[in-house]
């Protein structure tokens, strides 16, 4: 799959939860997430059950809170959208702090906060732990359709690519003196991202012909295959196991 390089979000270390196979970590999430979403919106103590869960496991891993903190960022839209939904929510109302609530809206806002937050941690967890290239090699292994990993794979490997470009072109743009501070220079972007697309539509032309040159047949090779045994399995599943032991007490 070519060389590995290391993403923003991945930490590098030498963990327990490092070692384990990437296929094993990614059924884990996914196992953890079902859980966690079957899981009824008045049991509280069930969702700080799940919360004591991973942060069992981010110790384990040695991945700080603040490193979780800052990339939990992304779950924004979801707070704002949880936030927003008991003020325009009907039904019965309740005050709170001086404010006429929606008391469903309460609740359904509380069952997307809480459980779109133990998903962004568990997913930045699996992130953290896991080199990308690992992560699709190991969706290879749970037999993710070939052309979703192929998909996958090239857009990890050249989103820098596509990314250093812009950088360029903004260099050149402003070497020029342009300065994006009024509406008047919107074309100008405009035609930025138009030249932006051809070049990397040519880009991949270009790749796909030298692919197709080295014998590509619609199949990337493995270069390394990663297996997992019974006890990597049973330490990856452990997480998913102890929640689905609390959802079992939740019913």
């Amino acid at each position: 799959m070519g060389a590995g390089h290391h993403h923003q979000l991945y930490r590098p270390g030498d963990s327990p939860v490092h070692r384990l196979p990437a296929q094993c970590k990614m059924l884990a999430v996914f196992a953890f997430a079902i859980v966690v979403v079957a899981t009824p919106r008045e049991r509280f103590w069930a969702f700080a059950a799940y919360a004591l869960l991973l942060a069992a496991v981010a110790f384990t891993a040695r991945v700080p809170f603040a490193y979780l903190a800052r990339r939990m960022v992304i779950e924004l839209p979801f707070v704002a959208f949880a936030f927003l939904i008991p003020v325009i929510g009907m039904g019965e109302r309740v005050s709170v702090l001086g404010l006429s609530l929606s008391l469903p809206g309460l609740w359904a806002g509380w069952n997307i906060l809480v459980k779109a937050t133990l998903g962004v941690i568990a997913s930045i967890l699996l992130a953290a732990t896991t080199e990308p290239r690992a992560i699709l090699m190991g969706a290879q292994r749970l037999r993710v359709p070939s052309l979703l990993v192929q998909i996958a794979m090239f857009m990890l490997r050249y989103m820098d690519v596509i990314v250093d470009e812009m950088r360029r072109m903004k260099v050149a743009r402003e070497s020029r003196g342009f300065e994006a501070r009024t509406m008047r220079q919107i074309p100008v972007i405009a035609r930025s991202a138009g030249a932006l697309f051809i070049r990397s539509y040519e880009r991949g032309e270009r790749v796909h012909l030298a692919m197709l040159s080295r014998g590509y047949s619609g199949e990337m090779p493995v270069i390394q295959e990663i297996s997992a045994n019974r006890r990597q399995w049973g330490i990856a599943l452990a997480l998913p196991v102890a929640a689905l032991a609390v959802l079992g007490v939740a019913l």
